[in-house]
């Protein structure tokens, strides 16, 4: 028979079981409940060779593609209340993630065909008017510039994080402690090459805009809003990050953190 003493120590072990596999639980789940687009066909526009499934608007982005593949480069220009934001745009007619991190309000989406040399054809206007469901939706989802999976390396990361509490604190302090500045990528990059996570976060090592992309998926997929900002810090060309901590906008430099800029001044041209 057992005594007492045997059942008060078995159930204090299962209770401590029982915790950490709560724990477990509640960090995995953090980044299954993110959000992660789709393309469901409820709200579907189209116009010319644009195509456009407005289905989650309301969650902070679109899901645009061609209507036809194409040999030819296309481009998605975003008007909002004058703002203007150019995209790439796949063309073989999958669809891509663009964001509505303009707010509500009328967004008018311009495809353009490259036709021949420097020279574009306009193929297809759709305008939205979008009614977000949360200000800060469209930095809780992965799109061209902060591109990440279920099973991106960061992600997994994030979640195992997590567990530590202030997982705010804890990702600026991973960022700082295990990253450094990946020089030669900073003088081979092409104009225009989108920031890349799976790399950076595999080598430890990046540009601005690929630490600053690095943190804002792990931010992201835990449920903190965060913003990936492109402006100028002092005189240099340079990404960043802002996140919305207990409702508060809150400022991070990757790069400045692991000591490879000390500006004085930034100056915000766009942001994603």
């Amino acid at each position: 028979m057992c005594s007492s003493g045997m059942i008060r120590k078995s159930l204090l072990v299962l209770a401590l079981a029982l915790l950490l596999f709560a724990v477990g639980a509640i960090a995995y789940a953090s980044s299954e409940d993110a959000v992660w687009p789709e393309s469901s066909g409820e709200v579907v526009e189209s116009d010319g060779k644009l195509i456009i499934d407005a289905s989650h608007a309301d969650q902070g982005y679109v899901m645009c593609c061609v209507s036809a593949p194409t040999g030819h480069r296309m481009k998605v220009r975003v008007t909002y209340n004058g703002a203007q934001l150019m995209y790439d745009l796949d063309n073989e007619g999958s669809y891509e993630v663009f964001p509505l991190q303009l707010g509500s309000g009328k967004y008018e989406f311009s495809l353009f065909e490259n036709v021949k040399g420097s020279k574009f054809s306009a193929e297809g206007k759709i305008v939205l008017k979008v009614e977000l469901g949360d200000e800060n939706a469209a930095f809780l989802v992965p799109n061209q510039y902060v591109n990440y999976v279920r099973t991106t390396n960061a992600v997994l990361k994030s979640d195992e994080l997590a567990t530590q509490g202030d997982i705010y604190n804890t990702i600026c302090d991973f960022m700082t402690n295990e990253f450094s500045y990946d020089f030669v990528r900073a003088k081979t990059i092409s104009s225009g090459e989108l920031p890349e996570i799976e790399q950076c976060f595999d080598n430890r090592a990046g540009i601005c805009q690929d630490l600053s992309a690095v943190m804002v998926c792990m931010l992201r997929v835990q449920g903190i809003p965060a913003k990936l900002m492109i402006g100028y810090a002092d005189k240099y060309y340079h990404a960043w990050t802002v996140a919305v901590v207990d409702g508060e906008e809150v400022f991070f430099d990757p790069t400045a953190a692991i000591g490879c800029l000390n500006a004085k001044k930034y100056a915000t041209e766009r942001y994603y």
